[in-house]
């Protein structure tokens, strides 16, 4: 691989993204039923969930990490670079948050430090796609320095591509 993995374990003044651990798995599930559209997964499914993402990590060097709240303790979403509709080469940095903790800052935290782990990891670019819909997470990852390169769609509907260089 030509890249450093990238680091399993993030931390910020207020957050700390670690490996999924067992306990991961009922808070998750609530994340995906809060999404909505599809209920929430089974226990079996999510546990397929994360262990595919285990494997997706040991094959590409790069995770999806829980962000977990320093103070209190809890799982508040996840966060983290994925192969996802992009490469390995130039991964797409991802993260979603239970709505409960929106407009703290957090999703911005948390993707910085992403962010800077993508830096160390030694790549050149990143992507991320989100929804003509999701303000918040444009945002977000305007502060980061991403800008829109395209649209696209799919079966479930347009997708904005955005993009930033790393140093």
């Amino acid at each position: 691989m030509p890249y450093v993995p990238m680091p399993l374990q993030l931390h910020t003044d207020r957050l700390t993204l670690r490996p999924w651990t067992e306990p991961d798995i009922d808070a998750h599930r609530a994340l995906v039923a809060e999404r909505g559209g599809g209920g929430m997964p089974s226990i079996e499914e999510n546990r397929r969930m994360i262990e595919d993402q285990r494997a997706a990590s040991a094959r590409t060097g790069i995770a999806l990490l829980p962000v977990i709240r320093r103070d209190v303790g809890d799982f508040i979403g996840y966060c983290g670079l994925t192969v996802g509709r992009a490469s390995v080469d130039e991964p797409e940095i991802a993260y979603e948050l239970f709505q409960r903790v929106h407009g703290q800052g957090y999703a911005t935290e948390a993707a910085s430090a992403v962010l800077d782990a993508a830096i160390a990891t030694g790549r050149k670019r990143l992507w991320s796609t989100v929804r003509p819909w999701n303000a918040p997470s444009f945002r977000v990852l305007e502060k980061l320095g991403f800008h829109r390169d395209h649209v696209s769609t799919e079966d479930s509907g347009e997708l904005v591509w955005l993009t930033r260089s790393l140093p």
